[in-house]
């Protein structure tokens, strides 16, 4: 069966969203997917189903969580998209300091009109780069000291995003792997 990885979006920041990893896990079980683990307490999972769209398998994920009273937004990506995210790493230095690189998954990708009309790069041209329904962000001063990408992209293009960094990426793929 398919790997996929979940991404659960603003789960257990603050006094919000609040899950707890082994009730996410029980959720999954429930929906009938396989082998699921769980990454740190951010809501970050991972997990074989027998679906290969990962659209459906993100409709099926919010709501069974929305029907637990927690309305928020996922993306799921198949064991080949995550690792073709790492493997497209525009900023293969940055890697060394996981902490401080993000990338930014999005739901959509964006079209070149609405890329054209706003110019994501531009936020910090030596530090973005746009691959496949995917933003990297190397942070070199830190996360908080560098533009918002997430709150860009969600008010310019209305599209959903949600960020790892680099060593909650990388982990998720090992955990694919073992």
């Amino acid at each position: 069966m398919p790997q996929y990885a979940l991404l659960i979006r603003g789960i257990n920041v603050g006094k919000n969203n609040r899950l707890a990893m082994a009730d996410l896990r029980t959720l999954l079980a429930e929906l009938g997917y396989a082998d699921v683990r769980t990454l740190l307490q951010s809501g970050n999972a991972v997990f074989t189903a027998p679906l290969s769209a990962d659209a459906r398998l993100t409709v099926a994920i919010e709501k069974a969580l929305a029907d637990r009273g927690l309305n928020v937004r996922c993306l799921v990506r198949s064991r080949v998209e995550l690792a073709a995210v790492i493997k497209a790493d525009p900023f293969p230095g940055a890697a060394r300091e996981g902490s401080k690189y993000l990338a930014h998954f999005l739901s959509d990708q964006p079209t070149k009109r609405q890329l054209a009309e706003h110019d994501l790069v531009a936020l910090d041209p030596d530090n973005i780069r746009i691959g496949k329904k995917v933003i990297y962000q190397w942070c070199p001063n830190g996360i908080l000291d560098s533009p918002d990408v997430r709150m860009t992209v969600e008010k310019q293009l209305g599209i959903v995003v949600t960020a790892r960094n680099w060593n909650t990426l990388t982990k998720l793929e090992t955990m694919m792997d073992g």
